[in-house]
């Protein structure tokens, strides 16, 4: 998945060991899977060359999309066409 954060959300991920995101539609702070359960567990944090987008490593706790694929990357542009990847 792709998500916002800001410094706050990096400090609880960080604290926490969960994936924290700033929510920018709720406008808060976010924990993903606070209401579906489906967790992510931090288990490396990267960061690129500029210093201004992360890469976490995680085990999620259930599907990651909230359309219930295994990742919000579930589906490839063939031509004009989506087609949907296996599990």
């Amino acid at each position: 998945m792709v998500a916002f954060m800001d410094e706050e959300a990096l400090a609880k991920t960080r604290e926490t060991g969960l994936a924290h995101f700033h929510s920018r539609s709720r406008g808060r702070l976010w924990l993903k899977g606070e209401t579906s359960g489906h967790f992510l567990r931090i288990e490396e944090i990267r960061v690129d060359c500029d210093q201004d987008a992360l890469v976490m490593l995680v085990r999620p706790e259930g599907p990651a999309c909230h359309t219930g694929a295994r990742s919000c990357f579930y589906r490839k542009l063939e031509g004009d066409v989506l087609t949907r990847l296996e599990d």
